[in-house]
């Protein structure tokens, strides 16, 4: 009786901690919160001032006693304190809004239930970054925490045939690793995890503007040119596009703008997307014979925000000579992935890391 009575004001919660943006989903409610990664805080007295699309607003325009801190890299923890303090920001605004429990009377319930929260994380994390995740998430409020690698997250969200005998290839893309992984029966049987994706795909062009132009690029402005016209492969009436680059001139000291086609682009994520795509040929050398020929057959399926990037998934196509599709919303997969389970007890219980 008190479960139930817990299960009707606690909101089961599931988050995709990710390097470049947090989604949280609630139990009966939907996604809920879409925000960048981003928490800003005060130097001295390490009081957190804004989270999220605020907080990223303010990205390299900080004065010196403020701090924009990202505080994920790579997949993972990078600064324990301020991780914590942002999911306990989402749980709290979570709880706030209308309809909630604590939008209800503190005479009616005098304390809310804490969350039960399922996380997706890299499948390349140590056993103590995992339990890192674990920590911030109960420290920030949470009475129980699971994980679940962002793989299969991915494939559950993506509605892949997990638990089906055959081989289902998922790569998961996202701003600081890609996920690569071959599932069958609930489990991954093939599994990459590299540390390379949109956020270095940003850092390229940085360097390819420093190299090309003498022009010093913000981490904001690269990653809008990438959004603009950011591609992998050649595509029809691209001389119609261009993209301005605006900047500090390293020899003047003066702002500079630049106009940028979108072949420059892709020549400057010709580094990243090669390793991407040789670390999916790798992982297909390494899956069983009998499973490479479900993925032929199949095809394989991209998730995450850099798999929107024009024309990944007709190179990978072209690399491979397999079909590569492009999941239904590719942003959600993993967060929709946890969502599901939370409505399946049994499902979680399967595929959540032990």
């Amino acid at each position: 009786m008190l479960n139930k009575l817990f299960g009707l004001f606690s909101h089961d919660i599931g988050i995709d901690l990710g390097t470049a943006n947090t989604l949280v989903y609630v139990r009966g409610k939907g996604i809920l919160i879409r925000e960048p990664s981003v928490v800003t805080i005060n130097k001295k007295t390490r009081e957190v001032l804004a989270v999220g699309s605020e907080a990223k607003r303010m990205i390299g325009k900080t004065p010196a006693n403020i701090i924009a801190v990202r505080p994920l890299r790579d997949g993972v923890i990078s600064d324990f304190y301020v991780t914590q303090k942002m999911l306990e920001h989402f749980i709290k605004l979570v709880h706030q809004m209308p309809g909630s429990a604590a939008s209800l009377s503190p005479l009616i319930l005098p304390k809310i239930p804490r969350p039960r929260v399922v996380l997706g994380v890299p499948s390349g994390v140590t056993s103590v970054e995992r339990k890192a995740v674990i920590d911030a998430a109960r420290n920030a409020g949470a009475r129980e925490a699971y994980l679940i690698e962002e793989p299969m997250a991915a494939a559950i969200g993506a509605n892949l045939p997990i638990e089906e005998p055959q081989g289902t290839m998922i790569v998961d893309m996202g701003g600081g690793t890609t996920e690569i992984a071959v599932i069958s029966l609930g489990g991954l049987v093939v599994n990459k995890s590299l540390r390379i994706a949109g956020d270095e795909m940003d850092a390229e062009i940085v360097n390819y503007a420093r190299a090309k132009y003498n022009l010093l690029l913000g981490e904001r402005t690269a990653e809008e040119i990438k959004f603009s016209i950011g591609n992998a492969i050649e595509f029809e009436n691209e001389n119609e596009h261009k993209a301005i680059l605006r900047g500090r001139d390293l020899k003047t000291g003066l702002p500079r703008s630049v106009e940028i086609s979108p072949a420059e682009i892709r020549e400057a994520l010709k580094n990243p997307i090669n390793i991407i795509v040789n670390g999916v040929k790798d992982a297909v050398e390494e899956t069983p014979a009998e499973l490479v020929s479900d993925i032929l057959r199949n095809g394989i399926t991209l998730a995450g925000g850099t798999s929107l990037l024009r024309g990944f998934a007709d190179l990978m196509t072209r690399e491979l000579k397999v079909r590569v599709r492009v999941a239904p919303d590719p942003l959600t997969c993993v967060v929709r992935g946890c969502a599901k389970t939370l409505e399946d007890f049994a499902l979680l219980d399967r595929v959540k890391v032990s």
